[in-house]
């Protein structure tokens, strides 16, 4: 088995298998740290065992957040920087971040109080406690201290149940308050992170990556690599090996010889649900809040459905990682008790999924308290010289301080000065993207003549100011709606698989589009986006058919999804 995509990836690192780093493990922090030291002129390599952030970083809530709960395990530090993000991806990736209102249902008024400190010293949780209004208080006004640079969102509120009733009507009656404030929504995670990998990219040809080749082990070469796809190996020489493989990290660690005991991630599952009486419910506001067990939910409106999450469960990192039906039990508990008269079931869910969170080895302290920073572990490389850099922790809101800093290390190994900083650098599609009504209608007008507005306004939504090239590409020949997914074309399809790095159908369906993440994904559709693709990366009969066979399998065995078997047609000679 071959592919075209995989190979032409692989074909710059396998021409010149050198570079001062290597970069293994292709999430958002990896990615970042990749356009980082790229942006300096660092000739850099970044692999991934499986597609672009197709691990951790795929499994998130979809949120930029300061971090609000960090405030009671006295993670100030974080809170300060993830605030100070938050804010600046507003300004950088405003194509895919957005301001999120957000609120909380309160049942009580002094509760935690007094258990909070001990929660605070010890990370301990003891017999749970309710989180009161008072204690909810103090941190939303500290949470707000950290947003004092010009209020990129506004201040929290507090409201009484009259007020809080009629303003969300089907909360829990039972509530005494609500608080409100505000942070950010990450409507399309994996598009950010291949706009941020893109900008590596294009720093220039000392900027390498490939997805699916995995790191196998040394050898006298170097980092021995191999391609997932067609087996084949070859070896990449490096100064400094940086392992950003997440929940992973203590597993790449032992195939390169050097084994660790760094990482301790606990899982969290969501699902997502097509429920237009739930939708309406949350007034187009996140509810946050505390459930009966003292975990921090989410009920949280996204693409006209619901995402529900999250759980927070120890995890063995050689089991497959799965959302459970006990899982799925507690989310339709919690969605009660903030909504005590609608009912979600299982016919709802259009799509569910599971991640573990890179978190530090923890021993015996209470997932819930384990620290969300991140750190730095730095190592010999072993028999080679050189030195291997292991990231432990690490989350979506601060990437791109994460990564300045790590890169910070590697440029000092390197002995190399930094001479770009990305404070307030955009972000791919986010350059030059339109803010304002009177920007936008000025966008629309210079862009909307060959596809009209409506569908410019669409793809300036699916890819910030990059919708450009894609409405170029869509224009240099007949195009046609996809006759089962409507929203997009044909020519749009081929696009994604000519330019971001396609391997396999099902980076389509699960990173390169939102099809399957809010329930689009049909039999049908399945076997056209194959008929599409396949000309584009070179499939004969057979490859299209074992992809149409992986993907429908990871829809059903990953996400839940059970697709009708895909009949055998015209097509599929094709």
């Amino acid at each position: 088995m071959t592919s075209t995509q995989s190979q032409s990836a692989q074909s710059a690192i396998r021409t010149r298998p050198e570079a001062q780093v290597l970069i293994i493990g292709a999430g958002i922090n990896g990615i970042a740290t990749f356009r980082d030291l790229a942006l300096q002129g660092v000739d850099v390599v970044i692999v991934d065992k499986g597609d672009y952030v197709s691990g951790a970083s795929a499994a998130s809530s979809h949120m930029i957040h300061g971090g609000v709960r960090y405030l009671e395990n006295g993670e100030f530090r974080l809170v300060k920087e993830s605030v100070e993000e938050r804010n600046g991806l507003l300004k950088i990736a405003p194509h895919y971040v957005k301001p999120l209102k957000t609120t909380v249902p309160i049942f009580s008024t002094f509760s935690g109080v007094l258990a909070a400190p001990l929660r605070f010293l010890t990370h301990r949780q003891g017999k749970h406690q309710e989180r009161g209004a008072l204690l909810i208080k103090v941190g939303l006004s500290l949470y707000d201290s950290f947003s004092r640079d010009g209020g990129s969102v506004p201040r929290h509120e507090f409201h009484g149940a009259r007020e809080s009733l009629a303003q969300l009507p089907r909360l829990n009656p039972g509530l005494k308050y609500t608080a409100t404030y505000y942070d950010a929504a990450m409507h399309d995670p994996e598009r950010l992170a291949l706009d941020v990998l893109r900008d590596g990219l294009d720093a220039g040809l000392h900027a390498r990556s490939a997805n699916y080749t995995e790191a196998i082990g040394m050898d006298a070469d170097g980092v021995r690599l191999r391609d997932v796809v067609t087996g084949e190996e070859f070896s990449v020489t490096a100064d400094v090996v940086v392992n950003t493989s997440g929940p992973w990290t203590d597993l790449t660690n032992a195939a390169l010889g050097r084994a660790s005991e760094f990482m301790g991630g606990t899982k969290g599952s969501h699902i997502v649900v097509d429920h237009p009486e739930l939708l309406a419910a949350t007034g187009g506001r996140e509810i946050f809040f505390e459930h009966s067990d003292g975990r921090i939910v989410l009920i949280y409106p996204l693409k006209d459905r619901v995402l529900i999450g999250t759980t927070d469960l120890e995890h063995d990192m050689t089991q497959p990682i799965r959302c459970t039906e006990t899982e799925i039990d507690y989310f339709f508990e919690l969605v009660s008790h903030v909504f005590p008269d609608i009912t979600v079931g299982r016919s709802d869910i259009v799509f569910r999924f599971a991640g573990v969170r890179p978190l530090p080895r923890h021993d015996d302290e209470q997932p819930g308290f384990v620290s969300r920073d991140y750190r730095i572990e730095s190592r010999p490389l072993g028999a080679r010289t050189g030195t291997l850099l292991s990231l432990v922790g690490g989350k979506w809101t601060t990437f791109r301080a994460l990564a300045e800093n790590l890169g910070g290390d590697i440029l000092t190994l390197l002995g190399m000065p930094r001479t770009v900083s990305t404070v307030g650098l955009p972000i791919g599609g986010g350059r030059d993207f339109p803010v304002t009504d009177d920007a936008l209608q000025v966008w629309l007008a210079a862009n909307g003549d060959e596809v009209g507005r409506p569908r410019a306004a669409l793809l300036l939504a699916r890819y910030g100011t990059r919708a450009v090239q894609v409405i170029e590409h869509l224009t240099a020949g007949p195009d046609a709606p996809l006759e089962h997914a409507s929203d997009y074309t044909r020519r749009e399809i081929e696009y994604l698989a000519a330019t971001e790095s396609v391997v396999r159908l099902i980076d389509v369906l699960l990173r390169r589009t939102s099809i399957a993440f809010v329930g689009g994904t049909t039999s049908a559709l399945v076997g056209e986006l194959a008929d599409v693709v396949a000309p584009v990366l070179g499939w004969d009969a057979a490859r299209r058919a074992a992809e149409i066979e992986l993907a429908v399998g990871i829809l059903r065995q990953v996400h839940g999804v059970d697709l009708a078997p895909i009949e055998r047609d015209a097509h599929a000679a094709a």
